[in-house]
């Protein structure tokens, strides 16, 4: 397998988090999003992902695009140790969780969304809050989300889910930008502890060979 990606993507560090889990051997592909330009621009990109967005994963002959996607199908490929709980409800509770960031919080707050309020007019400073606002509140759907959900070092319980994967990656942003964690104290401590997972460690961005 051949993983596009960017060392400072969020959703390339979930499918590289993903690929460590399973034990999966894999090679990657650095795309610099910034760099002339941005290379996920260039035409021969554009002809592995027509949107020009990093993660895109290639299994033989296929590929895969969409870092949610591509974990579920690992996930359904290799279903050892699973990523997702075999019960109906505990499916979706994990999926909810997974999607308050993957859907609702990263997708507003990464590199071609900020480009583009920049080129509106906005200054650094009102980035960084639009940047800060959609991460805390995404945190704190999290800590509220918790109290509904089974208890343990994870997300859900003490097994590793899709949840802690597309998760824990949105720690490097709010680091980044400097939003306030203080409002979900149980969502950090769990991200801290992910963290320090192999598996994690292994994927984080400043571990990757094209890290500047």
């Amino acid at each position: 397998m051949t993983l596009y990606s960017y060392w400072r993507s969020s959703a390339s560090f979930r499918v590289r988090i993903a690929l460590n889990i399973k034990g999966i051997d894999y090679q990657q592909a650095a795309v610099h999003l910034v760099r002339n330009g941005g290379e996920q621009h260039s035409d021969l990109y554009k002809g592995i992902n027509p949107q020009e967005l990093v993660p895109a994963l290639i299994d033989g002959d296929n590929i895969l695009t969409q870092s949610m996607a591509i974990i579920e199908y690992l996930d359904e490929m290799y279903p050892n140790p699973a990523l997702l709980p075999q019960a109906p409800l505990a499916r979706a509770k994990v999926r909810a969780m997974a999607n308050i960031i993957a859907t609702d919080t990263h997708p507003i707050q990464n590199l071609r969304v900020l480009q583009k309020l920049r080129y509106q007019g906005f200054s650094q400073e009102q980035v960084n809050s639009w940047v800060v606002h959609w991460i805390e509140l995404g945190f704190i759907s999290l800590e509220k989300m918790l109290k509904d959900v089974p208890q343990g070092q994870y997300f859900y319980g003490d097994t590793l889910t899709l949840a802690d994967i597309a998760i824990a990656p949105q720690l490097v942003n709010a680091k980044r930008f400097g939003a306030d964690l203080s409002k979900a104290p149980r969502v950090k401590e769990k991200i801290d502890r992910l963290m320090a997972l192999p598996e994690f460690d292994k994927a984080k961005p400043e571990n990757q060979a094209d890290a500047e």
